[in-house]
């Protein structure tokens, strides 16, 4: 069995496209019928996000953390138990293509990594999203991890501890301990997800987050709010 996890914390507007493109990826004749579970961690939701995934018949645990790592952890944990050989993780504000799950079983590797592409850039700016081509390396060994494209084995998640319990950078800290553990990660091109430049982040340091430093570093945004240093889970992006 196949499992896709995904955290959501009040994604109502975004997460029914989400699940709708996971369901159809789910389908692709590559996976030969093999069964896929959808596992959406709710982390306090008090929208209809639940709702939503109840009505579309994914599996859902409750969470009450505030927490992305926390989140995906819970989700891997239930996918597991269910009996998941492959889990592959995307986030509630992003699509993925009809072959995403079929390119990663093909991949060969303990994990896959892939490149994300924003499917609406909204009012940014063209600057930002130059700037954001150039960064994104969407070439074959390419440095990037995105939590909205990845995947591992089961026995590769056991091994290297599973999610960490951190607000950002989750994603990062788990490949880097599959590397250190000697474990085969693919860095892939494609299969690409399309993700959300929505400028309300739902965590600390994510996505939203990187693409408003890129905004500041052209020159559009002048205050402090975005004056940090970009952490290491967004530099490995």
């Amino acid at each position: 069995m196949i499992a896709v996890t995904l955290p959501a914390h009040n994604e109502e507007q975004l997460i029914a496209v989400c699940l709708q493109s996971l369901q159809v990826a789910a389908l692709h004749p590559a996976l030969r019928d093999e069964p896929v579970v959808i596992v959406v961690a709710l982390d306090r939701c008090s929208d209809a996000t639940e709702w939503i995934c109840q009505r579309m018949g994914v599996e859902v645990v409750n969470v009450d953390a505030g927490c992305v790592g926390i989140a995906r952890a819970a989700a891997s944990e239930r996918a597991l138990a269910l009996g998941a050989r492959w889990i592959g993780c995307t986030d509630a504000d992003s699509v993925v293509p009809p072959d995403w799950l079929a390119r990663q079983l093909q991949c060969g590797a303990h994990a896959f990594c892939g490149v994300v592409a924003v499917g609406d850039w909204l009012d940014y700016p063209q600057a930002v999203r130059e700037q954001f081509l150039q960064g994104e390396q969407a070439v074959d060994g390419h440095p990037h991890v995105h939590g909205a494209n990845m995947g591992f084995s089961a026995a590769a998640y056991r091994q290297s501890g599973g999610f960490a319990p951190l607000t950002t950078g989750e994603d990062v800290a788990l490949i880097q301990t599959m590397h250190g553990a000697g474990m085969r990660v693919a860095r892939l091109a494609s299969p690409r997800v399309m993700t959300s430049a929505r400028r309300h982040a739902r965590a600390p340091h994510g996505f939203s987050d990187f693409l408003r430093r890129l905004e500041q570093r052209v020159g559009f945004v002048t205050d402090d709010v975005v004056s940090e240093v970009v952490p290491i889970s967004l530099q490995a992006r």
